[in-house]
């Protein structure tokens, strides 16, 4: 299974905090962040529209990943906007 997370305003557009994915839903056993976001967009517009975004961050295991990253069993993969600081 693999841990799905959304922070700050993805949190709130979703209106979901965490989803939990089976790895035999997705199909895949070297899933990659891309793979996973491509099954997510498939949620809807509105999903595709927050996973798409140019500049959405993404963590693997609490470290930042690319979409390149690959994903195993038991990961954690948490999807949030930048943060700006000041």
């Amino acid at each position: 299974m693999i841990s799905v997370l959304f922070f700050a305003k993805y949190r709130e557009q979703l209106g979901t905090a965490k989803i939990c994915i089976e790895s035999s839903e997705l199909g895949a056993e070297n899933l990659t962040v891309a793979e996973l976001k491509a099954h997510l967009s498939q949620r809807g517009d509105l999903w595709a529209t927050v996973l798409n975004a140019e500049n959405t961050l993404c963590a693997v295991n609490q470290d930042i990943a690319d979409s390149a990253k690959l994903l195993s069993d038991g990961d954690e993969v948490a999807f949030y906007p930048p943060v700006t600081g000041g």
